[in-house]
């Protein structure tokens, strides 16, 4: 479940002992207005060592990902984004819906000038899926960095 908080008084995990949620159905996202409303700015999230289960076999798939957006109103607060990761840890699902709904859930919680995910998944049987997602192009004019993780050739 997905709380869009207006201001800070009202979080609920943030400095507080908080236990990871079991789903990211279980999990709560919560935001913050952005600071600096009127300009834009790239923020980024990365994920190096996410984690999610294979729907068919339950074993562990790894990615690293990277998640940039550009804040309209709201940022996502960071402590609940990476209990919100780490929820994926005991659900089943293939790369591509692991991916695409992290990358759908903010843009509905934060609504974004602009968002990308960049989910670099690592291979299992020889193989690595990756998937790229956006809401459309980037305005100009905004630096927005290369995500610099490189192509599968043992990723290391």
């Amino acid at each position: 479940m997905t709380a869009q908080n207006d201001d800070r008084e009202t979080l609920t995990q943030l400095g507080r002992s908080t236990p990871m949620p079991q789903s990211p159905e279980e999990a709560e996202l919560e935001r913050v207005p952005a600071p600096h409303k009127g300009k834009q700015y790239v923020v980024r999230f990365t994920a190096p060592e996410f984690t999610s289960l294979c729907p068919v076999t339950a074993q562990p798939d790894f990615a690293h990902l990277v998640i940039d957006y550009i804040p309209r109103d709201w940022i996502v607060e960071s402590k609940s984004l990476k209990l919100y990761l780490t929820s994926f840890r005991n659900h089943g699902a293939f790369h591509e819906d692991c991916s695409v709904t992290i990358a759908e859930t903010l843009v509905k919680l934060l609504d974004p000038v602009w968002l990308r995910i960049g989910a670099y998944w690592y291979p299992r049987g020889g193989m690595p899926i990756d998937v790229f997602w956006q809401t459309g192009l980037p305005p100009e004019g905004v630096w927005i960095p290369a995500q610099d993780v490189p192509g599968y050739r043992g990723r290391g």
